[in-house]
């Protein structure tokens, strides 16, 4: 555990309390009389749902209803906080303004920090915005803050965890202007509020569900040897590819797989790979 520093939050967590500096990540502030009803008309989730010590899961679509990208949403006082991805955080901010038009909103990237915390123990963060993260108890809480928070754990720690309950990580699993949310798990995450009036990429995104369109999804697996790089093609023993690899940790990842391959012998990179859908998916009977 690093010491505790006086210009920081302090922390207070026993051995099974985990915190990580996420430094992928970044904070976009939503402002304005309008935020609220600006942002629900734009992403997935219901943000009237956001409120102290309550975040929730969107993601921003195209207009055809593909993933561009998503976000937590958390409330610090008169404005919303989005946790992002920091490599998309102009691009967020640049595509949410184009429909700003007459809203009185007001978008800008602050210089906070984005931490995870998963475990049992006592959170204390008073100088900080914090929510459980919504997906999963399990996956702990999202903390942002002005300054450095007190962490006695890796952003490889957090990445292992999120692995290992096989929790999508924005675009190193997903691909712009092409994945469907409903293939990494959106759905039965809480990442799409299927109640709120429309928002960009609804029809697609309910045409998915009540249709049964979705033909592949984001599936967690083990690696038996060697981790093949992401975007390996993942292919049946006849030599039919069926997926590809994306992010992972050790010999863990994530593959996006057809259904119908799901319960195939599978390799990668010349690797046997063993799918393990996580306890919280649904799958069509007989694919997992």
């Amino acid at each position: 555990m690093q010491p505790l520093a006086l210009d920081r939050p302090r922390a207070q967590f026993d051995d099974m309390m985990h915190i990580a500096l996420l430094p992928d990540r970044a904070v976009v502030a939503v402002d304005g009389p309008d935020r609220a009803a600006f942002l629900q008309g734009l992403v997935s989730n219901d943000v009237e749902q956001v409120a102290p010590g309550r975040a929730v899961w969107a993601a921003l679509l195209t207009p055809q209803g593909k993933w561009l990208a998503d976000f937590f949403i958390l409330m610090d006082g008169e404005r919303l906080l989005l946790d992002v991805e920091r490599n998309q955080a102009g691009m967020i901010v640049e595509k949410l303004s184009r429909f700003r038009l007459r809203s009185k909103v007001k978008l800008e990237i602050l210089d906070w920090f984005v931490h995870a915390a998963w475990g049992d123990g006592l959170l204390d963060q008073p100088n900080a915005v914090s929510a459980p993260d919504p997906r999963l108890p399990d996956a702990g809480w999202r903390i942002l803050a002005p300054s450095e928070c007190v962490t006695n754990a890796s952003a490889a720690a957090w990445d292992a965890h999120r692995l290992a309950l096989g929790l999508p990580d924005g675009s190193r699993d997903l691909e712009a202007e092409k994945s469907v949310l409903l293939e990494a798990g959106f759905d039965e995450l809480g990442g799409v509020s299927w109640s709120k009036g429309c928002y960009m990429g609804q029809e697609l995104t309910a045409r998915t569900k009540y249709r049964g369109l979705i033909k592949r999804r984001l599936v967690p697996v083990d690696i038996e040897g060697d981790r093949p790089s992401p975007g390996t093609p993942v292919v049946r023993d006849d030599g039919v590819e069926v997926g590809t690899l994306r992010s992972g940790a050790g010999q863990r990842a994530l593959a996006t797989l057809r259904l119908d391959a799901i319960a195939a012998p599978l390799s990668s990179g010349g690797v046997r790979i063993i799918p393990q859908p996580a306890a919280w998916m649904t799958l069509p009977q007989g694919s997992g």
